[in-house]
């Protein structure tokens, strides 16, 4: 007789099923946020904070700081240059490429995108105590490295 699998626990259960919905949950009132207090939608808020933390970047460099495909960085960094919050020269290496780097306006807004995105995480991880955030760091570096390999 066939062996019976083991039962699986319901889907709201899993590990993966529970990290997505609390990027949801929390990227909504990200999202909002950056919105309402620098009129940047969530992407262009996130490429400024990963310029401003890595400049100079390629837009391929940007969309895997950032966390997003190359279309929807390219995106986000010409409505930057837009704005006047960074520049776009020629790469020196690459004349086709371009290197991203913040402005001066763009640094002051950096500045004031890096407070909201630490207030963020308090409100977030405010629940847990200040050994309990450590552990759970420790152990997100690692699965990432995990899901990197």
């Amino acid at each position: 007789m066939p062996r019976k699998p083991a039962a699986l626990p319901p889907l709201d259960r899993f590990l993966s099923y529970r990290l997505h919905l609390v990027n949801k949950l929390t990227d909504k009132f990200s999202s909002d946020a950056y919105a309402d207090e620098f009129g940047l939608p969530v992407g262009e808020a996130r490429c400024l904070a990963a310029i401003g933390n890595f400049a100079p970047l390629s837009v391929v460099e940007l969309a895997a700081k950032a966390n997003l495909n190359k279309g929807q960085a390219s995106r986000a960094a010409q409505a930057l240059t837009e704005r006047g919050l960074i520049s776009k020269d020629a790469c020196a290496s690459d004349r086709r490429g371009v290197v991203l780097t913040p402005t001066v306006a763009g640094r002051a807004l950096w500045n004031r995108v890096m407070a909201l995105i630490a207030r963020r995480n308090g409100e977030i991880f405010g629940c847990l105590s200040a050994a309990e955030r450590k552990q759970l760091s420790a152990m997100l570096d690692r699965l990432i490295l995990h899901a990197r390999r």
